[in-house]
């Protein structure tokens, strides 16, 4: 920690306050003079004396961690002055909870169709069903044929060709 760089310029923390950056300076190491916005940000938030006194009292191997939770946290302080970081952890938060409802939903209606269950499409609020006809369940053959519904060829039911969807082949309802 001799110096804050090898062209003896100041840290970002020295530059940014004015003062000379002496060796062993203990802002050197985590605000390099490339970075003059993580200091001001983080000076803006916290001050320089507090992050002084934090790096002061932690290890040496803590410090840079500390300095990057403090940098992390200032910046979202800078852009959400009420919330901070804890605004951003909600946000995604409701979008985790938001894409996992979707994700349960999909699985559900993969369930649905892998089970054979949903063999006509769902009615909707404007459709209503007919009253006559046949909502088969578990792979049971329609008693019409619709383009849908090619599964009538086996010969087994009497209704070739269309019906009246009752299933008894007759052409009465």
């Amino acid at each position: 920690m001799a110096s804050s760089s090898s062209y003896n310029s100041p840290c970002a923390a020295c530059k940014f306050l004015r003062r000379k950056c002496m060796p062993g300076c203990i802002f050197a190491p985590y605000f390099p003079p490339e970075e003059p916005q993580k200091f001001a940000n983080v000076h803006k938030i916290f001050g320089a004396s507090n992050v002084t006194k934090l790096l002061n009292e932690l290890l040496p191997h803590q410090r840079e961690d500390a300095v990057n939770s403090l940098a992390y946290e200032a910046e979202a302080r800078v852009r959400d002055p009420v919330y901070g970081c804890v605004g951003a952890i909600s946000f995604l938060q409701r979008q985790v909870q938001r894409l996992q409802k979707e994700l349960d939903a999909a699985n559900a209606d993969l369930i649905r169709y892998a089970c054979n269950e949903i063999a006509v499409p769902p009615i909707t609020h404007r459709q209503r069903p007919l009253p006559d006809i046949y909502y088969p369940s578990h792979g049971t053959a329609l008693p019409y044929n619709y383009p849908w519904n090619n599964n009538n060829t086996s010969g087994d039911m009497n209704n070739e060709g269309g019906g009246n969807g009752n299933g008894n082949g007759d052409g009465n309802m």
